[in-house]
């Protein structure tokens, strides 16, 4: 697999911020989302059940629409890796959005983070690298942005 890593997240949404609030803290956080690129296979980028919304699985992809490549522990820095992990979250919020029609205030709450790092095999720090992404999840949604984490 090429991607850093691979993450999939479980969402369950209503009304519960302000858009202007997220579109607000995203702004102050110097994060700006990307156009959500297609599946490459034969599945959905996102599925919804009742008030749950599960996202497929996300590789980082930096502003310029390209991938971010390697392994933590020989390509990447621990610090690349937890950018990664971030560029990720990023992505992942891109999708959302666009499911939820343009507004991330659906969001209740996140429920839970799978996170796969492409790493080498002494590399010990993965839980490290997710936090890149995990932080930013609570930076934007605030305690509702608080997950359990594989």
């Amino acid at each position: 697999m090429k991607y850093v890593f691979f993450l999939a997240l479980t969402i369950c949404y209503s009304i519960s911020y302000a858009q202007s609030t997220i579109d607000e803290k995203l702004k102050e956080l110097g994060v700006e989302l990307i156009t959500p690129t297609a599946p490459v296979a034969n599945y959905a980028k996102a599925v919804r059940t009742g008030n749950l919304i599960y996202l497929s699985g996300h590789g980082p992809t930096k502003a310029d629409g390209k991938d971010i490549i390697g392994k933590v522990g020989k390509d990447l820095t621990t610090e690349q890796g937890i950018e990664a992990a971030r560029r990720t979250a990023i992505s992942l919020l891109s999708t959302l959005k666009v499911e939820l029609g343009g507004d991330l205030s659906r969001v209740r709450r996140i429920v839970k983070v799978n996170g796969w790092v492409n790493c080498t095999d002494n590399f010990k720090d993965q839980p490290k690298v997710m936090n890149g992404c995990s932080d930013l999840l609570v930076a934007v949604f605030g305690s509702k942005g608080k997950h359990a984490r594989t």
